[in-house]
């Protein structure tokens, strides 16, 4: 509580720390500091996750091995190694367990990762009704910028400087063998299906 903004009646305090989801001991001292908080979590497509997520690391450690190396436990067998972050990460429901302890599901929104590149405003309008928000944020509020391919954010809608990515988002994910991905894909999906069922959204990962 002593680290959080001091908020006024009528406004609402956002902390963002995306470890929080995977942490064993969040939900809990969540939980205990205020069980009626409201929960947003931003999933995308674990086997992209995972690539996005070996992208950033390699931008700062370029020695590290490759991709293929370091997601399998026995390439041969084609064992996926689910004790690397980069793959536990996406395994979502394993996580959700963890959280529905303590949450009950109406207190957790799933925005999908996909659609707040390809739909943002859609995805945000979810975001203020779930929050209990005048629908401020709209559709020209973004525009798509093709460089970076995600959307960037007009603040105000009419200022000329708008809020884009920075430096380390939206870089060019290297070329993963295609095996690799096709044993992934059905690596997470039981978990995807595990998932989909515990929140009752269907994100078409498939």
């Amino acid at each position: 509580r002593n680290v959080m903004p001091k908020t006024l009646e009528g406004q609402i305090t956002m902390e963002k720390t995306p470890s929080y989801f995977v942490t064993n001991e969040a939900p809990k001292r969540i939980h205990s500091m205020a069980k009626d908080t409201k929960l947003i979590v931003v999933v995308r497509n674990p086997v992209t996750r995972a690539i996005s997520d070996y992208t950033q690391t390699l931008s700062k450690k370029p020695e590290i091995p490759t991709f293929e190396v370091l997601a399998f436990k026995n390439r041969t067998l084609g064992l996926i190694d689910a004790s690397w972050s980069a793959i536990r990460i996406g395994i979502y429901a394993l996580h959700l367990e963890n959280w529905l302890q303590y949450f009950p599901l109406s207190q957790i929104l799933f925005v999908s990762g996909e659609r707040l590149i390809t739909d943002p405003a859609g995805e945000m309008a979810k975001v203020q009704d779930f929050l209990g928000l005048k629908r401020i944020v709209t559709e020209k509020h973004f525009y798509f910028n093709k460089t970076k391919g995600f959307p960037c954010l007009k603040k105000p809608e009419d200022s000329s400087a708008p809020r884009c990515l920075g430096k380390s988002k939206g870089r060019t994910h290297p070329k993963i063998d295609p095996d690799v991905i096709h044993r992934l894909r059905k690596f997470y999906k039981p978990f995807n299906v595990m998932f989909y069922q515990m929140t009752g959204q269907d994100f078409q990962w498939e």
